[in-house]
């Protein structure tokens, strides 16, 4: 592959609009920062109740990359609704990873009670996947893809899960502040899935970033759980973002 057309970061969701939901706001942001941005939903999403067809819920989903600013979003052929952590769905993620060899993924971080198990299915799928990706000596999985080996893993929250303010173990509160609206405008681009009578998910998504940047000082923040401590060579930089 070009070196162009490496990604720095890759987010992970199970359907279009978890990752503009879950860490929309990061991704615009770290493209603004110069880098190197791309997002793999496993499943299109649908059926969905109010979505007429895939075709769609695809433009939907390309009108929100745009919106964000991504470089690339691959939707793989995994069942909506149907999503389970098997062996052929790891070897599907892994292999996007093998292709386009990001240093970090972002991956949905907790079970959502009341709304899609596909999230957990998803996390779950992310983590092998993650492993996979470096593993020698399994060509005949990976088409002669060259191993790759992810420097960070990080999950990102819905608003659904009750730790979620940032101040959990190993969890970090990413600044938003610039990019807010464009997280809640790339949310909208999904009419099938939020229409005029759902218009309170909107208050909802951005009353959790304001309480959550609140909690680290800045106006508006997305939650982030790392899979190791956090350490810190600027003491001066880490208090003082």
């Amino acid at each position: 592959m070009d070196e162009q057309e490496r990604m720095d970061v890759i987010a992970v969701g199970a359907h279009p609009d978890d990752v503009e939901i879950g860490c929309g706001g990061t991704l615009a942001a770290l493209v603004k920062q110069g880098l190197r941005v791309g997002i793999i939903d496993l499943t299109n999403g649908e059926p969905t109740p109010l979505s007429p067809d895939v075709e769609t819920r695809l433009a939907e989903a390309q009108k929100a990359s745009a919106i964000l600013g991504v470089h690339q979003r691959i939707i793989l052929d995994l069942p909506n609704r149907r999503l389970f952590d098997d062996f052929e769905s790891r070897i599907e993620l892994a292999k996007q990873f093998r292709i386009f060899r990001p240093r970090v993924v972002l991956s949905i971080g907790a079970k959502t009670p009341m709304a899609s198990p596909d999230h957990w299915q998803a996390c779950q799928i992310t983590d092998a996947a993650v492993f996979y990706s470096r593993l020698t000596k399994w060509d005949q999985y990976f088409d002669d893809l060259p191993v790759h080996k992810i420097e960070s893993q990080i999950y990102y929250s819905f608003f659904f899960e009750t730790e979620w303010v940032g101040s959990g173990a190993n969890q970090f509160v990413y600044d938003i502040s610039e990019t807010l609206e464009s997280k809640l405008d790339s949310i909208r681009c999904y009419a099938t899935q939020f229409p005029p009578e759902k218009d309170y998910i909107f208050r909802r998504v951005e009353a959790v970033a304001i309480a959550r940047g609140a909690s680290a000082g800045f106006d508006a923040g997305e939650v982030f759980t790392t899979t190791r401590a956090i350490g810190s060579k600027d003491l001066m930089g880490t208090l003082f973002p």
